[in-house]
C-alpha cells in the first residue's frame, strides 16, 4: 500500500522536504505462540523494533553511546542487563541519579524483596519497610549502607577535600561487588555522571560526614567539562534514555553543545500533555537543539523492565545472526 508522504509539504520558514511524494507502507503481519515481535507487528512491537534499528546504528558508526537511567531501575532486575552493558563496554558513560548509586552499592550485600503494589503501607512503615512499587527495602539495607558508605566516603576525602560525583561513584566501584554495574563501570573507566547526587540516601551520608568534616564538599560543576568535552570530541552520540527525570535531561542538554544527538531512544509511561520534561517526546528535544534535526530517534512506550530486556534480547539474537 501506498501513502502521500505526510512530510512532503510540511514547511516551516524556508525549509522544506524534498522526499519522494509516496511512501510504502508494510503490511501488518500476524506473529505466532513462542515467536518474536517484528517490525510489522504494530503499536509499541514496532516502535521496539525501530528503537533497535537504531540503537544497531549507534554501535554500527561507532556513536558515543550515553545510557541514561532513573534510581528504580536499579531496584529491580533491569540493574543486571545495565550491569551487563558496562561489563562488555557497550556504554561509554552513564548519566543517572544519586539513588542509583544507593540501590547498586546495597545490592551488593542486601535483599530486595518482591511484594505487591497493594500492600498496607501504613503496616509496612510500622514494620521497618520501604516500598518501591512491589519491591520492598527494609531498613536495615540503609542501616547497612550507613556503615559501608563511611570507609568509602573517608577514602575519597583522604585523596580530595573536594570530589565530584563521578569521582566519588568510582570509589564507590571500587568497593563494591561484581554484580554492581559501579563495580564495572570502575574496572573498564567508563565514567557514572550523578548531577543530582545529593537527593539521595548517599546524600544524606555525604550531609552527616561533612557534619565531621567541614571542609568536605561535592563539585557537581566539576565533572561538567569532562562530560562536555566528550561530547564535543565526539564523532556522533547517541543516547539510550530509560525514564525521565534529571538524567533524561542532563543527557540531551549537555548534547546542545554540538547542535544535537544524532540517535536517540527514549522508554518511557510518561505522557506529553502536561509539559513535562519526563514526558517529552524525541521529537520536542530537536526544537531545543538536544536532538538534531535530521537524527534518528524514536520514544518508545511502556514500564522498562518489560521493554528494555525484549529490547536487549532481540538486538543481540539480530546481531549474532548478522554474524
Amino acid at each position: 500500500m501506498k501513502i502521500e508522504n505526510e512530510n512532503k509539504n510540511n514547511t516551516l520558514g524556508n525549509q522544506k522536504d524534498n522526499r519522494a511524494d509516496t511512501v510504502e507502507l508494510p503490511s501488518v503481519k500476524d506473529i505466532s505462540i513462542g515467536e518474536d515481535i517484528n517490525m510489522q507487528t504494530g503499536f509499541q512491537a514496532t516502535n521496539i523494533l525501530k528503537a533497535i534499528e537504531i540503537i544497531k546504528k549507534m554501535k554500527e558508526n561507532h556513536a558515543t553511546v550515553v545510557l541514561a537511567f532513573t534510581a528504580n531501575m536499579i531496584a529491580t532486575g533491569l540493574r543486571g542487563i545495565i550491569r551487563d552493558l558496562v561489563k562488555e563496554k557497550f556504554v561509554d558513560l552513564i548519566i543517572t541519579t544519586g539513588g542509583s548509586l544507593d540501590h547498586d552499592f546495597i545490592r551488593c550485600s542486601e535483599k530486595y524483596y518482591i511484594g505487591n503494589f497493594n500492600y498496607n503501607d501504613k503496616q509496612l512503615h510500622k514494620l521497618g519497610i520501604n516500598r518501591i512499587g512491589n519491591i520492598l527495602v527494609p531498613n536495615k539495607a540503609y542501616i547497612s549502607f550507613e556503615k559501608k558508605i563511611k570507609p568509602v566516603l573517608e577514602e575519597a576525602y583522604s585523596k580530595k577535600k573536594i570530589i565530584t560525583p563521578s569521582g566519588l561513584a568510582r570509589t564507590m566501584g571500587g568497593h563494591a561487588c561484581e554484580d554492581s554495574f559501579l563495580y564495572w563501570a570502575y574496572k573498564n573507566n567508563i565514567p557514572v555522571y550523578s548531577p543530582g547526587i545529593t537527593d539521595s540516601a548517599l546524600g544524606m551520608q555525604m550531609y552527616f560526614f561533612k557534619q565531621q568534616h567541614k571542609d568536605f564538599g561535592v563539585d557537581v560543576t566539576g565533572d561538567m567539562d569532562q562530560l562536555a568535552q566528550s561530547m564535543l570530541t565526539a564523532d556522533k552520540t547517541g543516547a539510550i534514555v530509560i525514564g525521565g527525570g534529571i538524567s533524561k535531561h542532563h543527557t540531551i542538554g549537555v548534547n546542545i553543545l554540538r547542535d544535537g544527538l544524532d540517535y536517540a531512544v527514549y522508554i518511557t509511561t510518561a505522557s506529553e500533555w502536561d509539559g513535562s520534561l519526563s514526558g517529552a517526546k524525541t521529537q520536542e528535544a530537536i526544537s531545543w537543539g538536544k536532538i538534531r534535526e535530521e537524527a534518528n530517534h524514536i520514544t518508545v512506550y511502556g514500564e522498562a523492565t518489560t521493554i528494555f530486556p525484549t529490547m536487549m534480547r532481540i538486538y543481540n539474537q539480530d546481531t549474532k545472526r548478522e554474524k
